[in-house]
């Protein structure tokens, strides 16, 4: 299972990193755009958009694709570890009650 974070703080991103391993994904960290994000973006099992710490172009450019290719997208204001975890909970606990 795989899932993209967009937005977040530079520093943090071997927490984040790690922080999705022990939760089973492998994670594609995106903290600043570096060229088109679509194209690297690939087919993940879900997008995380941390939205206090990405440019609003994009935000637009990472939802439109993952409207594009139904992936589903969980937003979440603060970019810390704990609110990163707790979101992946959260996605585990819906996923065990289906």
């Amino acid at each position: 299972m795989s899932v993209v974070i967009v937005g977040g703080n530079e520093r943090m991103e071997n927490q984040y990193e790690s922080i999705c391993k022990s939760f089973g994904y492998k994670a594609k960290i995106f903290t600043k755009e570096s060229g088109a994000i679509k194209k690297k973006i690939g087919s993940p099992d879900l997008m995380i958009l941390f939205t206090n710490t990405v440019s609003h172009k994009m935000v637009l450019s990472a939802s439109q694709e993952a409207k594009k290719n139904n992936i589903p997208i969980a937003c979440c204001h603060s970019s810390s570890a704990t609110a990163l975890s707790s979101l992946l909970s959260e996605r585990r606990a819906a996923q065990s009650a289906l």
